[in-house]
């Protein structure tokens, strides 16, 4: 007699009541080991293997015992499923086709234990279409019933549950005040409501060693008790638990639990935050919001002018010569550049010159400061420099602005001319006799600009310290791979290699052809200093151009 393999699946919704000695799975089980034996004329018997969901809803499919189960069909080690009720299986109409399709490419189908169906007749899978119908129509209710029951239960004020807020502990399902967190919630809201900025009050919790709430979650598994970021301090600010409230899809509540934050503080707060947001939003719809707008010229004397792209809804800055905007004088080097790159290496260096106590106070030697003077106008630099990464965006917008007379954009570098003068005034020097208005300080920061279309790209940094690019890299090692694969002594056609190695007979030509590169430009990809333009898509293009001569390979492809 041929034997048939069953598997029996079980699955209960919630997990209440599975610490049970004999629970609802147990009773699923018994069951079908029981319909099982039934059959035993017909060969079945029962696999070994356990595919058990417990706490796990049946309107997905992401269930680890109903996956280990659907592997073991594949693998054909089972023929016959057999459930209590079809809905333990799935809820979900969609997901039950999926699941009768694996079951109709392995030959396999499925019982029900107290509904008798085929799924092999096309009447059968009607009526299991039925079934599956109402149970996802049950599920979608049941889903409502839930929604509506907590939007009534806010509506009264009740907190119904998630994750535990800073501040407060739960008993008996409700909030209470944790005495010691509730200061450091005061705190945040205070010092925010002071400093006017998440930035400066990250920076401030960080140093002063306050972390967030620690958790115990699942399985005695601890979380939290690490630094706040700007997001979790963002949701803090505007958390109306704190002010004794309940929010709901818009809609804030009375809460039944005792409030940390005072009415006077909270409107403090929500107010600056509204300020900041409409900062933002108008610096980003201005008409000149670039930060280095009127100070920004070509190597040609042309001014650079702030212009943007939208494409796919999201905003891209530039500069371009202002040549470039007058087609008729237009010339080739005029240049079109990400503006936040550009204006990223101008901050990086005017912080590197706030660092430098030695570049300062050669700056400033025509003021003729006294001792003292030149102590405090360093340690005003210094702080600068430190509190630069936390500085909110409008003061670093006032002291470039303030402090730089002239960015000019040259094929290999940018220069940057700083304003001596200028510069003592935001240091905290004023009304001392002699100028430095007629110094300047000149900066530099190493760039390299490559032709792209109408104008240039900036590739940013010192270029002898750039590091491979992993993609070139790895067209390499394929290429190569494919040398190996061609050259070996092999029975397989070229179409086996093709599809075992690559996409496409083309692709498999271009690589072949870039294992005869010249060492030295292999050893430049390696290394890094391949030209900025070279891609591995524009490799894999030109192949097919590549002359046979080395030095004109170099040539060829931009190299030095």
């Amino acid at each position: 007699m041929i034997k048939v393999r069953c598997a029996i699946y079980t699955r209960k919704s919630s997990d209440e009541g599975l610490e049970k000695e004999f629970n609802s799975l147990d009773a699923q089980r018994e069951a079908c080991e029981a319909f099982i034996k039934s059959q035993k004329h017909a060969g079945w018997i029962a696999v070994s293997d356990l595919y058990d969901d417990g706490g796990l809803s049946g309107g997905t499919m992401e269930r680890p015992a109903l996956q280990r189960l659907l592997a073991d069909i594949k693998a054909g080690k089972v023929q016959i499923v057999v459930v209590y009720k079809v809905d333990r299986l799935t809820r979900s109409l969609a997901d039950f086709a999926k699941i009768v399709d694996i079951f109709d490419e392995q030959g396999a189908s499925f019982v029900s234990v107290t509904q008798q169906f085929n799924t092999t007749t096309s009447m059968g899978r009607l009526t299991l279409n039925m079934l599956l119908s109402f149970a996802q129509f049950e599920r979608e209710i049941a889903g409502e019933r839930i929604r509506d029951k907590i939007a009534a239960s806010k509506a009264k004020g009740m907190w119904m549950g998630g994750t535990v807020p800073l501040g407060y502990d739960v008993k008996d399902r409700k909030l209470v005040i944790n005495p010691a967190e509730t200061e450091t919630v005061r705190l945040i809201f205070q010092r925010y409501a002071e400093l006017g900025s998440v930035k400066l009050l990250q920076a401030e919790l960080d140093s002063s060693g306050l972390r967030s709430k620690r958790r115990e979650g699942a399985k005695g598994l601890i979380t939290g008790g690490a630094k706040f970021s700007r997001g979790i301090l963002y949701l803090i600010l505007q958390n109306h638990l704190y002010r004794g409230e309940i929010a709901h899809k818009g809609i804030v509540y009375p809460g039944q639990h005792e409030a940390i934050i005072d009415a006077e503080l909270w409107s403090v707060v929500q107010e600056k935050l509204v300020a900041n947001r409409k900062a933002r939003s108008l610096a980003t719809g201005a008409e000149a919001p670039s930060l280095l707008s009127g100070l920004l010229f070509d190597h040609d004397g042309n001014r650079m002018t702030p212009t943007h792209a939208n494409k796919r809804g999201r905003r891209y800055r530039y500069y371009i010569s202002a040549t470039l905007l007058d087609s008729r004088k237009s010339t080739g080097n005029t240049m079109r550049v990400p503006a936040s790159e550009v204006e990223g290496l101008v901050l990086d260096r005017v912080r590197m010159l706030l660092t430098s106590q030695r570049d300062i106070a050669d700056a400033l030697a025509a003021l003729e400061l006294k001792a003292g003077e030149l102590d405090a106008v360093l340690s005003r630099a210094a702080e600068l420099s430190k509190q630069w990464p936390v500085m909110p965006p409008e003061t670093v917008r006032v002291i470039v602005r303030q402090t730089v007379a002239r960015v000019t954009l040259s094929p290999d570098q940018i220069e940057i001319v700083i304003d001596a003068g200028q510069l003592a005034g935001a240091l905290g020097v004023e009304g001392k006799n002699g100028s430095a208005s007629d110094r300047s300080i000149n900066l530099t920061v190493p760039a390299e600009l490559s032709r792209s279309g109408q104008g240039k790209r900036m590739v940013i940094g010192d270029l002898s310290q750039r590091s491979p690019d992993a993609s070139l890299v790895q067209v390499l090692q394929e290429a190569f791979a494919v040398r190996d694969k061609m050259l070996a002594d092999t029975t397989e056609t070229l179409n086996n290699i093709t599809s075992g190695i690559t996409k496409s007979k083309g692709r498999l030509t271009a690589l072949m052809r870039l294992t005869y590169l010249a060492p030295s430009i292999m050893e430049d990809i390696l290394a890094g200093r391949q030209p900025p333009e070279l891609s591995p898509k524009r490799l894999l293009r030109t192949s097919q151009d590549l002359p046979f001569d080395w030095t004109a390979q170099r040539k060829f492809l931009g190299f030095a």
